[in-house]
């Protein structure tokens, strides 16, 4: 090391001045001294590391300058990492972006249990002890035909849950082209692993006939999983076995057929020329044993994994400790609950859930609102920048509904000024921040993710970045 690197290092700022220099200015006094000394040692340790870098620092910031930096750190402390953030991008259930929106009511039901005390294992009728889920348990039954139900923290957990309960230490039959990986890395023979079951995989990636699964059947079969494939599909050449076809072969052998319909749709999306997504009613009715599936994607509420089907699989699949391990909290029941209200008349979901509503809204009323943001900009910016509509194509995101865009119409910007990229990353780092897609140097607005009430503060993002 040289000289001057080793002078350097021997004039680093002292953390107790650096400390008692904040103290004296009577700064941070509302944080543990414990919080604002690691501060000190932060900015000491980042000043060391500048000067013994390849191209290292040829002066030492002063002791104020130091100080100004552990007072940053600190009060950087107070900023909240998890903020809103308006979704342009056009994808509906974006996993980046929080996936589900609340419902008015999902949120109304979370306000009035979270700051107070609430009857979450209390029975006000008995005066005892109650059980967790009974506030959803008979709404989820009464939607979904299903004669029980069980709610977890997600659909991985559910799955888990399931295969650990019914499965553990046995063998699990499941379908090559089903073994998938979705987004975060959840693989399912990884999950099957963890839960303690045995993988036997039938047939292969394109094809899988019923005879692939019932020559796997043996007596260490503990059941027999079908998985939804989520964003990936296999074309052309394929076959596989229906869940009709797959309950009658665990009916002759006595094994539970178990499908994760991962997205967990209770609405006929192809009434509103959408893909046809199967229901989770229609796998309760061909017979399908046990049922998982997501409680913020296609359903619109909180995250959940919920577990519905037969009531003697399902008591044994709630009386499993690991069960209490992955329980949700009272404010996720609350959402839950205010969402599945809604599903007593599907009409009210479509209307009053808002991914259901951005799923299945006309294309004409989109187009009506890009028409007003775009004349709005226009009125206002229109000498800073070129604003223009596209027609374009929303996705579902989340893993439902890959195989089709939804018609849409978006609001492009390009500006001679500012490149697009400059633009989305501004946009991006306001408050709140804008995400939007770009594309052939212009930014672009989906406005099937854009509600009306968006409109104004948009405007007003528009109006900093040009500036």
């Amino acid at each position: 090391m040289d000289e001057r690197k080793q002078e350097l290092l021997r004039g680093l700022p002292k953390i107790d001045e650096m400390l008692s220099m904040i103290e004296r200015e009577q700064r941070c006094m509302d944080v543990m001294r414990d919080i604002v000394k690691d501060a000190c040692r932060v900015v000491v340790d980042e000043i060391r590391g500048d000067i013994l870098a390849e191209d290292g620092v040829s002066h030492l910031p002063t002791l104020e300058q130091a100080v100004e930096r552990a007072v940053g750190i600190v009060e950087n402390y107070r900023v909240y990492r998890l903020r809103r953030v308006i979704n342009a991008t056009g994808v509906i259930l974006h996993t980046n972006l929080g996936r589900a929106p609340l419902c008015k009511e999902a949120i109304e039901r979370v306000t009035a249990v979270a700051g107070c005390y609430s009857n979450l294992e209390y029975d006000l009728d008995k005066g005892r002890r109650g059980l967790r889920y009974d506030s959803v348990k008979k709404l989820l039954c009464a939607i979904s035909g299903a004669e029980e139900a069980v709610v977890v923290n997600n659909n991985a957990a559910a799955v888990m849950l399931v295969l650990n309960t019914l499965a553990q230490r046995k063998e699990v039959i499941v379908s090559r082209g089903e073994l998938i990986e979705i987004g975060g890395e959840f693989r399912i023979p990884e999950v099957m692993e963890k839960s303690g079951a045995v993988l036997k995989e039938v047939g292969t990636t394109n094809r899988t006939r019923l005879a692939d699964y019932e020559k796997a059947i043996g007596p260490e079969t503990g059941l027999i999983l079908k998985v939804h494939t989520s964003n990936f599909r296999i074309v052309g050449f394929t076959e596989s076995s229906d869940r009709g076809t797959l309950v009658e072969l665990g009916k002759r052998h006595h094994l539970p057929v178990v499908e994760d319909l991962g997205s967990g749709c209770f609405i006929e999306l192809d009434r509103y020329n959408l893909e046809r997504e199967p229901t989770v009613r229609d796998s309760l009715q061909a017979g399908v044993d046990v049922v998982t599936f997501s409680g913020d994607k296609l359903l619109g509420g909180p995250q959940a994994g919920i577990i519905l089907g037969k009531r003697e699989l399902l008591e044994k699949i709630a009386k499993n400790p690991l069960n209490r391990a992955l329980r949700i909290d009272k404010m996720t029941l609350a959402a839950l609950e205010g969402t599945l209200v809604n599903y007593l008349h599907p009409e009210k979901a479509v209307e009053g859930i808002p991914v259901l509503r951005a799923l299945t809204e006309p294309v004409a009323l989109v187009r009506k609102r890009a028409v007003r943001l775009a004349n709005m900009l226009k009125r206002d910016f229109g000498r800073k920048a070129d604003i223009f509509l596209v027609d374009g194509f929303s996705m579902a995101g989340g893993g439902s509904l890959p195989d089709r865009g939804i018609q849409t119409v978006l609001v492009g910007i390009t500006s001679a000024s500012v490149s697009a990229a400059e633009l989305e990353r501004r946009l991006r780092r306001r408050e709140p921040a804008v995400i939007v897609r770009v594309a052939e140097e212009r930014i672009l607005m989906d406005l099937r993710t854009l509600r009306d009430d968006d409109l104004p503060e948009l405007k007003r993002a528009i109006g900093e970045v040009l500036d």
